[in-house]
């Protein structure tokens, strides 16, 4: 049975989440013309985290569907002042009587103040809302779609998967996963070809930057990478870029090749700090979505989720211990 959207997303359980929307229609794949719908799909999803209290880790919109690996920057959601809540809503809708009045520095009364504090609060739990922001997406690109095929009708999916990410293991498997996914569908040949993802827009900002892990010369438009855990942890992906860069990269000429069984000796150090055997990355980071359900990380993690979600069963234990449990 499917569970209802607050049962998959919970901020206890982790910040992160892998979503997938898919297409209905074949239309929106098939021939060279319908080729500049990705780019509507990823500009629309990079404008929209820029309202958002939403980052987005990684991305890549294929033929007919896309994956996106969101961060829900909820302390940044909270401290938001009122007014600066109520801007970002009114780029996304015009607000009501009471906001548009606020924003022109109208006085309410004390009675529409509190009306409007109510309203705000809201907007502000809209603004970090999983659901609020794929929906946003995806009504803008439908509208688009059937205007420009002149029909109308749905044009994705009823529903968008979602993934919650429970830890790093998780985390950087599935990014490397989706970032991956034109060479796996043979789209292109190597990341920094493989167009409209995340990695291509970071490999091509690095290649720019003298210092490519520093979080001020990366892509502004993705979620920046801060570095190696250490005890002050700056907000961010819990490793450096070229430690990330590298292992998509050993990762894809490995799955562009097809040789599993002539691996580079010399293993990536972030596969070695996040202790998967080589054998079992290269199987998450090819099957990542069709071997977990849900709630995806370390059995450990796993089990303390699914008490905070309150699930009668722990899913995927199976895979959850084979894959993220080195040898």
């Amino acid at each position: 049975m499917t569970k209802a959207r607050s049962q998959q997303v919970s901020l206890e359980a982790t910040p992160y989440y892998h979503c997938v929307s898919r297409c209905v229609r074949r239309a929106f794949l098939c021939g060279e013309s319908f080729e500049h719908r990705r780019g509507w799909v990823e500009d629309k999803l990079l404008a929209l985290a820029e309202v958002f209290c939403i980052d987005v880790a990684a991305y890549a919109v294929m033929s007919n569907h896309y994956h996106v690996v969101l961060y829900i920057n909820a302390s940044q959601a909270r401290n938001l002042s009122a007014q600066e809540v109520i801007e970002r809503w009114h780029q996304l809708f015009k607000g009501n009587l009471l906001s548009q009045r606020y924003c022109r520095g109208d006085t309410l009364l004390k009675a529409e103040q509190v009306v409007l504090d109510g309203i705000i609060e809201v907007w502000r739990q809209r603004l970090q809302d999983i659901s609020w922001f794929m929906r946003l997406i995806n009504e803008g690109i439908a509208r688009q779609a059937n205007k420009e095929d002149q029909c109308t009708g749905r044009f994705w999916e009823g529903r968008f998967k979602s993934q919650a990410l429970l830890d790093e293991q998780a985390l950087f498997a599935c990014m490397a996963y989706v970032d991956l996914n034109p060479l796996r569908a043979k789209m292109a040949k190597t990341p920094e070809h493989s167009h409209h993802t995340s990695v291509k827009k970071r490999i091509a900002k690095a290649q720019t930057a003298h210092q490519i892990n520093h979080p001020q010369q990366q892509e502004k438009c993705l979620m920046n990478f801060a570095g190696n855990p250490r005890q002050v942890m700056p907000e961010g992906l819990p490793c450096r870029l070229s430690d990330y860069l590298e292992l998509v990269d050993w990762t894809a000429r490995i799955v562009r090749n097809d040789k599993r069984g002539a691996m580079d000796k010399n293993l990536p150090p972030l596969l070695s700090r996040l202790n998967i055997t080589p054998d079992h990355w290269l199987t998450l980071s090819t099957q990542f979505e069709g071997r977990f359900g849900r709630v995806i990380g370390t059995l450990q993690h796993l089990k303390q989720a699914c008490i905070t979600l309150r699930y009668r069963r722990t899913p995927g234990m199976a895979n959850c211990k084979l894959l993220f449990e080195g040898d």
